[in-house]
């Protein structure tokens, strides 16, 4: 559907009302018997890649305060690709400001639809919840990148690796995320406020508020969106994308250790339906080893 509204030259939601209206569903029946999937796929996943850009939200002012007190030389190569976002990754339309961090997370197989479980390694040390929101684009035959839509998206990675050594965060990264149910066409608003909560046996364990939204960003989504777009290599024609943006609200910031069986629940008030994923631990896999031809 979103090549077509490329190649007609209309808007995603254009395209969405000239089909005809088919059988009406309860989207709240239908997302409890798992019949949702993510709201962008790809014919081949191979062609759907997911990566995801951190460090891009102002996160609260006690932070930033102590930010600007440290000296230079003892700033963190973290603080400093933050506070290089506040300084400098809005910047006017049409121009290239600061490049975030950037990071893979996967290809098609990665994307977990709502009420599915979220599956960790077995040789995984966390795996933890991280609400955001995510574009999700579509390459065009000559190269253009249109972005089709947004959906709410729990990133999911491994914090305790992650903490272990700042350099495996590439690893930490290569996990499944959870995108969906829902695809929002046209601008996000500004300001996005959600919820995300962790329910273990049926009980809230912990809740927290996240914002989103430029509003709440040291970087514009233009900006993001050239860093991403800018090589070559992700402007394949074809190619689907999903890009997340980043939050600065997690539970293991709070103490929280997950473990199979909770539950990670992802609501905003950009979106009428909450994302919702059960923690699961894939049984062990033994030793991989490459085999000589």
């Amino acid at each position: 559907m979103a090549a077509e509204a490329i190649r007609l030259g209309t808007s995603l939601g254009e395209a969405v009302s000239a089909r005809p209206v088919g059988e009406v569903v309860t989207l709240h029946e239908i997302a409890a018997e798992e019949r949702l999937l993510p709201p962008l796929d790809h014919p081949d996943p191979s062609h759907l890649v997911v990566s995801g850009t951190g460090l891009t939200h102002l996160g609260s002012a006690d932070a930033r305060n102590r930010m600007h007190a440290m000296k230079p030389e003892d700033m963190t190569d973290s603080m400093r690709m933050f506070r290089s976002g506040v300084q400098g990754g809005r910047p006017a339309p049409g121009e290239v400001g600061e490049q975030p961090e950037w990071f893979f997370k996967g290809l098609g197989g990665s994307v977990v639809a709502s009420e599915r479980p979220l599956t960790m390694p077995a040789f995984a040390l966390d795996g933890g919840e991280e609400p955001e929101v995510a574009g999700l684009y579509v390459v065009a035959p000559d190269g253009t990148p249109w972005r089709v839509g947004f959906a709410l998206a729990n990133e999911f990675a491994d914090h305790v690796l992650e903490k272990t050594n700042y350099l495996l965060l590439a690893h930490s990264k290569l996990r499944p995320c959870a995108v969906g149910p829902e695809m929002l066409v046209g601008p996000l608003p500004p300001s996005v406020r959600g919820t995300s909560r962790i329910r273990r046996d049926g009980s809230v364990i912990w809740e927290k508020e996240f914002l989103t939204g430029e509003e709440n960003m040291s970087h514009t989504l233009a900006n993001l969106e050239h860093h991403h777009f800018k090589y070559d290599l992700f402007r394949q024609p074809g190619d689907a994308h999903v890009h997340l943006y980043g939050t600065a609200t997690l539970s293991f910031q709070d103490g929280v250790r997950c473990r199979p069986g909770d539950v990670f629940e992802i609501e905003a008030d950009a979106f009428v339906l909450p994302l919702r994923n059960r923690l699961a631990q894939a049984p062990e896999g033994g030793y991989f080893a490459a085999r000589e031809l």
